[in-house]
């Protein structure tokens, strides 16, 4: 029996952000995408900043230096949004 799970790569492969969405394209052929303001670091950031990504964790996450910002494909595929910051 083959298992759909063994063909999946969660690694990503590439980052698209336009104003309104933040596309990840993954190894395996998926995109996910979701929208920016669930990342308020990524909204408020300049188009500079957020092309200004890096792949990190063995693939598996993105990091945006510029802004101190990190996502994991895992949490994007699960739909977790950012923490609501605390007063």
């Amino acid at each position: 029996m083959h298992s759909l799970i063994a063909d999946t790569d969660l690694r990503v492969m590439n980052v698209n952000i336009d104003d309104d969405r933040l596309v990840v394209e993954l190894m395996d052929g998926r995109l996910i995408g979701v929208p920016l303001a669930w990342y308020p670091r990524l909204a408020n950031a300049t188009p500079e900043q957020r092309n200004h990504w890096e792949i990190a964790g063995a693939g598996y996450g993105i990091h945006w230096p510029d802004i101190d910002e990190d996502l994991s494909t895992e949490g994007l595929i699960l739909g977790r949004k950012a923490p609501r910051a605390t007063a």
